[in-house]
């Protein structure tokens, strides 16, 4: 159930943007299926990172767009403000990117 609640906030954030469901379904069609089994996966093993990976998407979407800003490293990158450091759930986005 968690997991069909954060996939269905993440659609719609993302209905105003180029992406949709299916974007990647001629590039690389399994994608959503990684995506949400690692996702799935990591919930299964600490069901609060399910707050966190909202959270997460909340800090990257809330100033200038779902631009995926928050997942730069770097000294002065957006990820490393003040206001982001408490933020949690980047090692399920490092773990999709590299099962993808």
């Amino acid at each position: 159930v968690g997991v069909n609640i954060l996939v269905n906030v993440f659609q719609c954030a993302a209905a105003g943007s180029l992406t949709r469901v299916g974007f990647y379904e001629s590039s690389c069609p399994d994608a959503e299926s990684i995506v949400r089994s690692t996702v799935q996966d990591h919930i299964e093993s600490d069901v609060t990172i399910a707050a966190g990976l909202l959270r997460l998407h909340f800090h990257d979407c809330f100033v200038q767009g779902c631009d995926g800003s928050i997942l730069i490293n770097g000294p002065s990158a957006e990820k490393t403000s003040l206001t982001n450091l408490g933020l949690r759930g980047f090692e399920v986005i490092d773990d999709a990117k590299s099962r993808l």
